[in-house]
């Protein structure tokens, strides 16, 4: 008598598997309400554009233009994308009906690592989002506080200097304008210049935004994002905790100052 090993009905269990999960992705595409969208490349089905994803530069999008038009489609997954290429439309968009259009999309990794757009540059359009305008507005953009931002304007000036000093010679001005961005920042945020925190705050920064861009199936296939694993989640837990621990020091540092 012999035993059957579970191994040899790996393929077959693998190949259902397979099936089911294509008749559930169909059925779900086919379910959905058919919209009528502006005119754009056939996409394939289930994916749609997605092949094209590696061509949607801006020459690339211009290119699509000449083809559709100013106004055009593109499906990746479950996501619609409109293509805007002409000044009327875009005015159209950003001005005629701006407050339709205001928020911005957030992907995954987005909306785990900014609490669910509880942040200024990803909050949807509305009461809060509106609040926290007024705050910026009165307390870090205004005249009288600009004014006060010596700090700022040196760093500034410490730039073009840098620039000055390497006439003649290659200058890498993306590398430049990021430590500037990310000095200011740090000064305007937590109030010391301190190098040390300012590396650790850059390399936080560097993996959030590494994260914001990263490729996660869940964001075209949502009901598809157990196939990611949990290595990226794990590394988004990671990253957000890690500016969590960096400002709950600050702060308790601004604290234990004043005491």
């Amino acid at each position: 008598m012999t035993m059957d090993s579970p191994l040899q009905f790996l393929p077959s269990t693998m190949f259902f598997f397979l099936i089911s999960l294509s008749i559930f992705i169909v059925f779900s595409f086919r379910l959905q309400r058919k919209l009528p969208y502006p005119p754009g490349p056939k996409g394939l089905p289930i994916i749609g554009n997605m092949l094209m994803m590696d061509q949607l530069t801006h020459h690339g999008l211009a290119e699509l233009a000449k083809l559709y038009g100013g106004l055009f489609h593109l499906r990746m997954g479950v996501l619609h994308i409109i293509a805007i290429s002409t000044p009327e439309m875009a005015r159209e968009v950003l001005q005629v009906q701006d407050a339709v259009y205001s928020n911005r999309p957030a992907n995954v990794a987005i909306s785990y690592l900014t609490y669910n757009r509880a942040d200024m540059a990803f909050a949807n359009y509305g009461p809060t989002w509106r609040q926290m305008r007024k705050i910026c507005v009165m307390k870090l953009f205004s005249r009288r506080r600009a004014e006060s931002w010596t700090s700022v304007r040196e760093e500034v000036e410490k730039m073009i200097r840098t620039v000055k000093k390497q006439t003649g010679s290659p200058v890498n001005i993306g590398q430049l304008v990021f430590a500037l961005t990310m000095t200011i920042t740090y000064k305007a945020a937590f109030g010391t210049s301190a190098i040390e925190g300012q590396e650790k705050f850059v390399k936080i920064l560097q993996e959030f935004s590494k994260l914001f861009g990263a490729f996660n199936i869940a964001d075209f296939f949502p009901k598809l994002g157990w196939i990611h694993g949990q290595e990226f989640n794990k590394r988004m837990a990671k990253a957000r905790n890690a500016l969590d621990v960096f400002i709950d020091k600050i702060i308790d540092e601004h604290v234990e100052k004043k005491k």
